[in-house]
């Protein structure tokens, strides 16, 4: 009776296994690639909710960002997040003070309001570092996306943080570091369609 016990055992945990696989299976009968289909199906978000994205969240995705490839292991970024509303309004009113010319709502549509800002700034003196940082933020952005959580990488409030020192200490980069990707991350309140890829210019060598 045990052994009969055991192969029925077997059997169950075997179909349930087939019947897995099975559901993960596209509908041309290959079997699903999660990487692929994250990749795939991301999208830069420009609408979200107010609500905050919890902080065991972010500290998966920013695990996932700083195990990205680096050069000589040299990790040569430093990232700031700005996720307290009361902050993220501190640091938006400190931009507008080093740029007058920017107005209130300039400076909301620069963020996207986004309700968790990153800041991920280069050490200079690495060459490759500007790559180091562009390869964290692109795995920031896929594991957010594999969560649930909703990115767009920004360049205005790089600009604008040139010309914003106050902002600047505040976020408390080392000396020598240099602002040059902006993330806004949260969740998505919009379902943007992919824009169009141009694979020609992918050329293989022979």
């Amino acid at each position: 009776m045990k052994l009969f016990g055991t192969i029925t055992l077997a059997l169950c945990v075997a179909a349930a296994v087939s019947c897995g696989q099975q559901n993960r299976k596209n509908e041309d009968g290959m079997k699903k690639n999660e990487v692929i289909e994250n990749i795939m199906s991301r999208r830069s978000i420009r609408q979200y909710k107010a609500e905050p994205v919890a902080r065991e969240t972010m500290d998966t995705i920013f695990l996932c960002g700083i195990n990205a490839p680096n050069g000589m292991n040299r990790q040569s970024w430093e990232v700031r997040v700005v996720d307290k509303p009361e902050t993220v309004a501190k640091l938006k009113e400190l931009m507008i003070t080093g740029n007058p010319e920017m107005k209130p709502e300039m400076v909301e549509g620069c963020f996207r309001n986004a309700p968790t800002l990153v800041f991920v700034a280069n050490d200079p003196a690495y060459d490759f570092s500007a790559i180091d940082c562009g390869l964290l933020s692109e795995n920031v952005m896929l594991s957010a996306w594999s969560l649930g959580v909703g990115s767009v990488c920004l360049g205005s409030p790089i600009r604008f943080l040139k010309n914003s020192p106050e902002a600047l200490e505040m976020l408390g980069f080392s000396e020598g570091y240099n602002p040059i990707i902006c993330i806004g991350l949260g969740y998505p309140l919009e379902s943007p369609d992919a824009k169009p890829r141009d694979a020609s210019k992918i050329k293989f060598v022979e």
